[in-house]
């Protein structure tokens, strides 16, 4: 095929893609597979679970495929606002507001509450979402070494803004940790300044019942904390949403862009994530069991045991970690494989995420595949 010349310079670019091992192609899902899915964000599994599909069909029927148009035109229905009320009910904010995805939320919660006259500081590891987010705002933005809150607490108290931001994810998405957030809120409330914390991998898993992190270190409701959150993970469907004080939800409603200029979140994702929320309020252990079974997959791995949900197997070299990934879903088994530029060069690695209702023949198999493939990749 000759290249268009204005296309030509992708041809050099996808060569050094594939000689640096960071070719992707996406994997294609088949109805019936048996493979067992450590890959996924499915944490409580919750995907296919009866009241979910029940939730989702329901609200499919009552309002429609779509949602027709932006928030403030005629994409909000009533049950948007039952799942921010229920939402916010949950994690003990005083209110909550609903976005088409977890990254339209933290592009518009981010952007709408930095600004020239604000001081965003974020952590090294914070999610791409916030990344970007910052590069929207406009303001100017501390990158701080990850978890150091002597940096964030340096960064606020030589700031010459009139206003501040700090910004961290609760659960790190690829390597599990948690982040410090008592300490980060008395910094910032030191300072002065809000605490935005994203907990796409905190709800569900950590907190009683699986509240989040936020909830668990007794910070739930305070005006000065802002969480951000995905319905696509523990919730098991599409969207993301703003946990936060009534004010900050009313500026939102008036100034994030992805929420008055994006059509609004579909109406089945809505019922589906209503549908998982009751049935974790309903089944609170199901939280626990996510964390028994990352401890299991942390032993069968050889690592040390996450306080989340991820369990992250470091093997250096992309090649050898596609080339893992690889053979695991051959025999079965499906895991993530994150290189370069979503990890640090060098830090390629498996990513293995816990699920809450594995079974003992699942479990069985995948101690046998992890085992042997990764004796070989690790040679």
């Amino acid at each position: 095929m000759t290249a268009h010349p204005a296309l030509a310079w992708l041809d050099g670019t996808a060569a050094a893609r594939r000689a640096a091992g960071l070719h992707r192609d996406p994997v294609v899902r088949t109805p019936g597979s048996t493979v067992v899915d450590l890959a996924s964000n499915d944490y409580l599994g919750l995907t296919r679970h009866p009241e979910v599909l029940a939730g989702a069909t329901a609200a499919l029927r009552r309002w429609g495929a779509g949602s027709t148009g932006s928030r403030l035109v005629t994409g909000t229905t009533a049950e948007h606002e039952l799942l921010e009320r229920e939402l916010a009910d949950f994690v003990g904010a005083d209110s909550g507001l609903v976005f088409s995805s977890g990254y339209a939320a933290n592009l518009g919660a981010v952007a709408a509450l930095g600004g020239r006259d604000a001081l965003i500081v974020s952590d090294a590891g914070s999610h791409a979402s916030l990344v970007d987010a910052c590069r929207l705002s406009r303001s100017r933005i501390v990158v701080t070494p990850h978890n150091d809150v002597d940096a964030v607490a340096h960064a606020l108290a030589t700031r010459t803004e009139a206003r501040a931001l700090v910004l961290t994810d609760s659960v790190f998405s690829t390597d599990g940790d948690l982040a410090p957030l008592r300490e980060l809120h008395r910094v910032c409330r030191a300072h002065g300044a809000l605490l935005l914390v994203d907990e796409a991998h905190g709800v569900g898993v950590r907190g009683a019942g699986g509240r989040g992190l936020v909830h668990e270190m007794g910070l739930a409701g305070e005006p000065d904390v802002v969480v951000t959150a995905t319905l696509s993970k523990s919730l098991a469907s599409q969207g993301g949403v703003v946990l936060a004080d009534g004010r900050v939800r009313e500026h939102l409603v008036d100034t994030a862009r992805t929420f008055i200029f994006d059509t609004g979140l579909a109406p089945a994702a809505v019922g589906a994530a209503r549908g998982a929320l009751k049935v974790l309020r309903a089944e609170p252990a199901r939280a626990a069991a996510v964390l028994d079974q990352a401890a299991h997959l942390a032993r069968v791995t050889g690592v040390e045991a996450p306080p989340s949900a991820v369990v992250s197997v470091i093997l250096g070299d992309p090649h050898v970690a596609a080339d893992a990934a690889a053979r695991c879903r051959e025999r079965g088994v499906h895991v993530g494989c994150f290189r370069p530029p979503s990890v640090p060069a060098g830090t390629s690695r498996l990513r293995l995420t816990a699920r809450a209702n594995l079974t003992d023949d699942e479990r069985t198999l995948v101690d046998e595949v992890l085992t042997d493939i990764l004796a070989g990749a690790r040679a």
